[in-house]
């Protein structure tokens, strides 16, 4: 069987149909540095834990200060928080605690088996194998981490007919300041560069910290999904695929134009792919703190 992955993935990517590939891209299981060199995903700048167990809890943990992160290799669900995501913060190169660890699942990779399609209208695909629980972790959005000056570069050189794989995540601290994340999978990237938006998705991105404070954009089972379905989140990134505001769904006439349709075909579809209109801005107007993430 083909492995798009090339053996870089705990388990090989299947692909489908046979004798037909995706545009050629350089895979990489994990983030790498982009070509402005702003950031560097690999630098380890986290302490690690003390813990001389197979397995850290909570209280004693230095990693798990939020609480548990992971409740048999599933998310924990949120307990009486609306709109935010807690912080995830995983075991790292640095702990003393074992492989093993219950803190550490996004880290270790893809462990269920995918497969990248073809569709019929959204171009290639990704869909599931087997079987996914509600809150299991199912693989990450990897590529290049960029600067936003050099995100915004790439996005406005693109043209109607290019697909735009960039997407920024935007975290707002307590403090009221905000965290820019950009990710472009096009020319290095994983598996999960082929997910399709759907605005009735089955996955939801949660940013997970392992060994510094780049995250890695990890896509969590927002319910339990049977083997064969298309794996797809919301472009826009709403918190658990919470329903849109209308302050949210507001777009203007001339924000369609430069948009792209979306066919995805759920009930609740906007007709549109989400996008990050900073990223299309002249630097004197961009706004650094968006509230739109930007479409893959």
């Amino acid at each position: 069987m083909a492995d798009l992955s090339g053996g870089l993935e705990p388990l090989p990517v299947a692909l489908w149909p046979p004798g037909e590939a995706p545009p050629a891209f350089q895979y990489s299981p994990d983030n790498v540095a982009g070509a402005d060199g702003d950031t560097d995903p690999t630098e380890i700048t986290f302490p690690g834990c003390s813990c001389l167990t197979s397995s850290c809890v909570v209280h004693v943990c230095s990693c798990l200060c939020h609480g548990e992160n992971y409740n048999s290799l599933c998310l924990r669900p949120t307990e009486g928080e609306e709109g935010y995501t807690r912080p995830v913060f995983e075991c790292n190169t640095m702990c003393q605690c074992g492989e093993s660890c219950h803190n550490r699942v996004v880290q270790r990779g893809l462990q269920l088996r995918l497969e990248v399609f073809k569709t019929e209208k959204k171009g290639w695909g990704l869909r599931t194998l087997e079987f996914i629980a509600k809150g299991r972790f199912v693989c990450e959005y990897a590529g290049e981490v960029l600067g936003f000056n050099e995100a915004r570069r790439r996005t406005r050189a693109q043209t109607a007919k290019d697909s735009n794989y960039i997407i920024a995540v935007r975290e707002h601290l307590h403090s009221g300041q905000v965290m820019e994340t950009f990710i472009d999978p096009t020319y290095i990237g994983n598996v999960g560069r082929f997910l399709n938006h759907s605005c009735e998705p089955n996955l939801f991105m949660v940013p997970v910290r392992v060994d510094s404070m780049v995250p890695k954009l990890a896509l969590f089972a927002a319910t339990d999904i049977s083997a064969g379905e298309e794996l797809s989140y919301d472009y826009s990134g709403r918190f658990h695929n919470l329903p849109v505001t209308n302050r949210e769904d507001k777009s203007s006439e001339e924000d369609n134009r430069l948009r792209k349709p979306c066919c995805c075909g759920s009930r609740t579809c906007a007709s549109f792919l989400p996008w990050d209109r900073s990223l299309f801005s002249t630097p004197d107007t961009c706004s650094a703190s968006s509230p739109e993430p930007v479409s893959p």
